[in-house]
């Protein structure tokens, strides 16, 4: 048998096959070749058309079952990985009424500003443990202000892996996880909000049917299975954005456990036994996917807190990215990694602040640009460049991480897969080393966790132990206490720019 994952970012859709019984992965697809179209109507616009994510699922699909040569029978369950906090409109014949506005998409950032400020910043982080921001629910008060036919028209919201899931299943649903990143989980009352939907003027029949994260949530129709080359009557049984899916897929579930990404923006996110929050909103909490309080037919013993806490940096792995390209490109990211290494520790009192890509909630969403701070010419080159991006780049995940460490997340371990970011030693050494905790890096990605997941939903493992047990760890980095000090000392420099 054989489990079918998703994951549906905003560039591709990608899907991956996992035999069930190994847990390794053995075939993989993603669409499109190129990176999918965001329309940017206005600045600050983001949008794309779901029947993109459905098309390129399509062909993924097909193209992970050929190159694989496994017959769409024998997949036993399917799941789902999906950019968060995207909205998405239906009308009552499941029909999308406007293109989806995708979690980049900034328009929504007054409405929940005012929402913050009108309901009472104590009772936003206190019941929903953020601010309203720009987060599914902000947006939609946007679309109903400015867009009131298409309003009225509407018969559910939907986040983006909610309507894959319509596509798949023909049924509406979502989870708690997904309403808790789209603000309209009250995490005191255990259930949707009613006073942020009646703030906002929303009506409690807009919210799909609520489901586990790990469950049944529909079979495949007959015409979904036509297309995908798949059985009629497989089982979605698993749904979630894509930050706790990264989470899932490093096996990160319980308190105190930490999983990390550091592509374009870096991600720590780590799990929190009770909800708690950031009285100044620079990270972000939600329910994570074992959340289980709150879900309808989840009796009293089952129930148990599991939030997820999301540090989000937009500048970190595009500095580097744009030191190879703009003051290196003639290096390969291999080549810059030893360049880099040719300086100590420190990068001979080098600074940079790598914020060059947006506003930052880690800062109180001030955005202060790249800097670079001490060059000496006399002393500095590419090599003290090099270095100073990458440990600029850790010291912001370090300083983000000391914010959870405030709400109780103590980040002794972090999982990570070996990718982007944590393909360079210096930046591995440098996060163990600033911050003392150790790391371990794994083979894996979201569409496999997603497959995994549809595993435990679908019952075919009893649990997550047994799902992950396959998990292949690739490298552990330990702190380096030699030169604790030494990184130390470049961090608080580095602390006092800021």
């Amino acid at each position: 048998m054989y489990l079918l994952g998703y994951d549906i970012g905003s560039s591709s859709v990608k899907a991956s096959l996992v035999d069930a019984q190994s847990g390794n992965r053995v075939a993989s697809a993603f669409y499109p070749k190129v990176e999918m179209e965001i329309k940017s109507v206005q600045a600050g616009w983001a949008e794309q058309d779901p029947e993109e994510w459905w098309k390129n699922l399509q062909l993924a699909t097909n193209d992970v079952l050929k190159s694989s040569g496994i017959h769409g029978e024998e997949v036993g369950a399917i799941g789902i990985s999906y950019q968060m906090h995207g909205l998405v409109l239906i009308d009552k014949n499941q029909h999308v009424l406007r293109p989806s506005i995708i979690w980049c998409d900034s328009r929504a950032v007054p409405y929940g500003e005012k929402a913050f400020k009108d309901l009472g910043e104590d009772w936003c982080l206190t019941h929903l443990l953020n601010s309203p921001g720009n987060f599914t629910a902000s947006k939609l008060a946007w679309v109903k202000e400015n867009e009131p036919e298409i309003f009225s028209k509407t018969d559910t919201f939907m986040l983006p892996g909610d309507y894959v899931a319509m596509k798949l299943t023909g049924e509406i649903s979502t989870t708690v996880s997904g309403l808790s990143e789209g603000m309209f989980w009250d995490f005191r009352k255990g259930r949707v909000s009613d006073v942020l939907m009646k703030y906002y003027g929303f009506s409690e029949s807009m919210v799909p049917a609520i489901h586990s994260t790990f469950s049944i949530q529909g079979e495949l129709t007959d015409s979904a299975a036509s297309l995908l080359g798949l059985k009629k009557g497989t089982p979605v049984s698993y749904r979630a954005g894509d930050q706790p899916n990264n989470a899932l897929s490093l096996n990160v579930l319980n308190p105190g456990e930490v999983a990390s990404t550091a592509g374009t923006s870096g991600v720590v996110y780590g799990v929190n036994g009770k909800p708690n929050y950031d009285p100044q909103s620079r990270v972000n909490s939600f329910a994570h996917v074992n959340h289980t309080a709150g879900v309808p037919g989840m009796s009293t013993e089952e129930e148990q807190m599991r939030i997820g806490v999301l540090l989000c940096i937009n500048g970190t792995g595009i500095l580097n990215s744009w030191m190879k390209h703009k003051v290196v490109p003639e290096l390969s990211y291999e080549a810059m990694n030893e360049l880099a290494a040719k300086s100590p520790i420190g990068a001979k009192g080098l600074s940079i602040l790598p914020f060059g890509n947006g506003s930052e909630r880690l800062l109180g969403n001030a955005n202060p640009g790249c800097s670079m701070h001490g060059i000496n010419f006399n002393l500095h080159n590419h090599s003290e460049l090099l270095r100073a991006a990458q440990e600029g780049i850790v010291f912001s995940f370090a300083y983000g991480m000391e914010v959870m460490n405030g709400m109780g997340i103590k980040t002794e371990l972090i999982r990570a897969g070996l990718a982007n970011m944590f393909l360079s030693p210096i930046f591995r050494e440098t996060l163990a080393g600033v911050t003392g905790a150790t790391i371990e890096l794994y083979d894996t990605d979201g569409s496999v966790g997603a497959a995994k997941g549809a595993g435990i939903g679908a019952g075919i493992y009893k649990d997550a132990t047994e799902a992950f047990a396959s998990l292949r760890k690739l490298q552990i980095v330990e702190p380096d206490q030699k030169n604790k000090a030494a990184y130390q000392d470049a961090y608080e420099r580095w602390k006092s720019l800021l």
